[in-house]
């Protein structure tokens, strides 16, 4: 699952941060485990749930606000290349030295996920996948900037693991690479607002343009699992054999209808680490954005995912097509 970076409603906010033939459970190719990030979203199509993600960090106001956001995400294979995920996210904003209940709370709106795995290749360790983002308008709260019209994102995700490298290079082996690159396209491309200038008591008019987006970003991870069971046994503690280190980095960079809002790219650089077992991951990230307009401080995403085709294979699990998945346990083998 991903967290999205919202236009928020308040008073000076800104932008703040299908074959039916049977497979295996989790995305894994040859000997790679693919795990589920924060930032980006994996490159695999799974039967999975989200819950909750907790991000707390602050905004590229002037004067910042306090964001905290608590999502989920619920994903289900229709088959076992294509999936349908559906999420949302509660937020609440605190304005610097407010009272506590001072801001505003409520739902962003609800977003719809279509993915399809296109291509995998076991020997190098490489997976694509295509699919399409909808957040539909006018399902959330105005006051937490939850728009009035819908967004399309059309997506394309990737995973390239490098286990295919010769001997000398044993120890890069457990290095991964994923990458997503979407283009987001607002439904309205521009907003009229009406109003009285309070001095004169003239009438005003301001036009907002809502810019299309594109939404980039990847991730570098080292296995310690695919360490231990795929280059070399280091005899080093169960708890550590379970970690992937990793950084991410999620990007937005306005490329048209951008008259209101500027080219600027916003964004965050988020090192962290999963720990990994047969049937779930928990998850922790720093935010540290990479400009003053993308927020103020370092902030911190964590998550619980849970693997629902590991945990109920032949029920909850299962692709509604075809046949149930084979438990594949993410700790690859010899």
């Amino acid at each position: 699952m991903s967290i999205r970076l919202w236009r928020a409603g308040l008073p000076g906010l800104a932008i703040a941060l299908v074959p039916l033939t049977q497979g295996a459970a989790h995305e894994i190719v040859g000997n790679r485990f693919f795990p589920a990030t924060l930032g980006i979203d994996d490159p695999g199509v799974n039967d999975e749930l989200s819950i909750p993600t907790v991000a707390n960090f602050h905004t590229g106001d002037d004067p910042s606000f306090r964001q905290r956001d608590i999502s989920g995400e619920f994903s289900k294979r229709i088959t076992e290349a294509f999936a349908v995920s559906f999420g949302s996210a509660f937020s609440s904003f605190k304005p610097p030295g407010g009272p506590t209940g001072m801001g505003a709370s409520g739902f962003q709106n609800f977003e719809t996920t279509f993915k399809y795995r296109v291509f995998r290749d076991p020997v190098h360790e490489f997976v694509m996948s295509v699919g399409v983002n909808i957040e539909w308008g006018g399902a959330g709260a105005d006051s937490v900037g939850a728009e009035s019209f819908n967004h399309y994102t059309p997506t394309v995700y990737f995973g390239k693991g490098f286990g295919d490298l010769p001997d000398t290079l044993s120890w890069i082996r457990p290095v991964a690479i994923t990458g997503q690159v979407g283009y987001s396209i607002p439904a309205r491309n521009f907003t009229t607002t009406f109003g009285i200038d309070p001095d004169t008591g003239d009438p005003t008019v301001d036009t907002e343009f809502h810019p299309r987006v594109l939404n980039w970003g990847g991730t570098i991870q080292y296995s310690m699992p695919y360490l231990k069971s795929a280059v070399v046994d280091l005899g080093l503690p169960d708890f550590v054999n379970h970690l992937i280190p990793l950084v991410e980095a999620t990007l937005q960079t306005p490329v048209s209808n951008t008259l209101t809002s500027g080219t600027m790219t916003t964004g965050t650089i988020n090192p962290g680490v999963i720990w990994v077992g047969n049937t779930f991951q928990i998850a922790v990230e720093a935010l540290i954005p990479i400009n003053r307009q993308s927020g103020t401080n370092v902030g911190v995403i964590a998550q619980l995912h849970l693997y629902l085709d590991d945990i109920d294979p032949r029920g909850i699990g299962k692709p509604i097509f075809g046949g149930p998945v084979q438990p594949a346990s993410p700790f690859p083998r010899n």
